[in-house]
């Protein structure tokens, strides 16, 4: 399957028109439109979660238990 990608801006009368898309003349093709906010917001969340894996991947995280967590909470919430 071949793919395209292109960004338009929806007009005034809620349409979008795509000119000189590279396919033949009577192919069909199929059309799927997403709001750039979500393609940000997921390149948003791989940030966030590689940043996870990257934060937990770090010797000093490895040393750190369940119980020391809740202790840091538990200070956290009582303002220490």
């Amino acid at each position: 399957m071949k793919a395209y990608k292109t960004y338009s801006t929806v007009s005034d009368t809620k349409q979008v028109i795509l000119s000189n898309v590279p396919f033949r003349v009577g192919e069909k093709v199929e059309i799927v439109v997403l709001t750039t906010e979500n393609g940000e917001r997921a390149a948003r969340v791989r940030k966030l979660r590689n940043l996870f894996k990257e934060t937990q991947s770090l010797p000093q995280i490895q040393t750190l238990s369940e119980d020391d967590i809740l202790r840091e909470v538990e200070a956290y919430r009582n303002g220490k």
